[in-house]
């Protein structure tokens, strides 16, 4: 059973840490929101899986987060009880450094419990599910927001599609009409791309089962192709047309199948190749660190009740910086292929917590007051 003081320390550093964890997910989710509506204005992402790509996003940057977050709780609570004087009158009662420890430990434990969870395992599930969604959304037309008797821009803004009406699963057509333009390869730079005009009695979305591309097969319909402004216009008479749309979203996903942030951490285990070898380590590190930045604020936070924070928060936030820069440079050697990478970034763990520890025992050893001189 927690002691009153361990309960009344324990809720200064969860508070700090808390508003920490609140104010990094408003910065994280507004950077992720700004960077998944760009690619819905490029098109790279259907505007219908916005929402839902986010939140999966999101939770997969808690694991890089809530370390972050701990960290500077721990900070922020500890700066406050010393700029109070509350520890000095602590110390002064006989608290030891155990009675600060301990707490801080407490609290510790269960976020890198959390931390390992979403690094190990739902990190990696959401990352996945982000892009199976992402891509299975692009399969079709309909979640691309296609709409029957409504002009829409294509996947890549290079043209637009029209549809008389539209199946209720997206997948079948009929009237359509397609236009689209691209820079002619003997063109000359800054000269009018070519327009192409194509229009068919009906359509229906497939995918290649040995490519996995997506194409549109157009059937009775007419294309026309030429520059606007000269009249060699071309005018060809189809029975069957096959668009690819997989070409019109070239480059549109982050990361190609099989990326190793989305494999599994037990295939990651069985994988020789230094990328999954970076990723696996990657993983390992993030639990890892909250221990470690936990026991680093317990010596950076102390300091006088007349002494300025922003000095302390000044150092606590450059030695995170180059904590976090060793660790990636140590991925980095790992996707090189060479081992030294995985005992760099075991050895500044370990130095971290072991320079964090000495700092703190020697704040908190005892002095002794030399006897006064008649």
């Amino acid at each position: 059973m927690l002691r009153i003081l361990d309960r009344y320390l324990l809720k200064e550093l969860a508070f700090g840490t808390l508003g920490s964890a609140a104010l990094l997910l408003v910065v994280t989710i507004g950077g992720t929101l700004s960077d998944v509506l760009s690619k819905v204005a490029a098109g790279r992402y259907p505007a219908s899986v916005m929402f839902p790509v986010l939140g999966l996003r999101v939770l997969d940057a808690l694991s890089a987060l809530l370390p972050v977050a701990l960290f500077l709780g721990v900070l922020l609570g500890l700066a406050r009880l010393y700029r109070d004087s509350e520890m000095h009158v602590l110390s002064a009662s006989g608290m030891g450094p155990s009675g600060l420890l301990r707490p801080a430990l407490l609290l510790a434990l269960p976020v890198t419990i959390v931390v390992g969870v979403i690094s190990l395992w739902l990190g990696p599930w959401s990352a996945a599910a982000s892009q199976a969604m992402v891509d299975n959304a692009n399969r079709s037309v309909i979640a691309a927001g296609l709409e029957a008797g409504r002009f829409t821009e294509l996947p890549g803004g290079n043209g637009v599609i029209y549809t008389q009406e539209l199946s209720p699963d997206g997948q079948r057509l009929t009237r359509v009409f397609v236009a689209s333009e691209r820079a002619h390869p003997r063109a000359a730079p800054g000269a009018a791309p070519e327009v192409n005009l194509v229009t068919a009695a009906r359509g229906r979305m497939f995918i290649d089962p040995q490519s996995g591309d997506r194409f549109l097969a157009l059937f009775d319909g007419h294309r026309y192709s030429g520059v606007l402004g000269q009249s060699n216009w071309r005018l060809l008479d189809y029975r069957r047309n096959d668009l690819s749309l997989s070409s019109i979203n070239a480059g549109m996903s982050d990361a190609g199948a099989g990326a190793p942030h989305e494999q599994t951490t037990l295939t990651l285990l069985r994988s020789q190749v230094p990328a999954d070898r970076a990723e696996l380590a990657w993983r390992i590190a993030a639990p890892l660190s909250v221990l470690v930045l936990a026991l680093l604020a317990l010596p950076l936070a102390r300091q006088n009740p007349r002494e300025p924070f922003y000095g302390r928060l000044l150092l606590a936030v450059l030695a995170y910086l180059v904590f976090a820069n060793v660790l990636g440079i140590g991925r980095a050697e790992i996707m090189a292929g060479r081992s030294a990478g995985a005992w760099l970034m075991a050895l500044i763990e370990i130095a971290v917590a072991a320079f964090a520890l000495l700092w703190f025992r020697r704040q908190n050893r005892e002095r002794h007051v030399r006897g006064a001189h008649a």
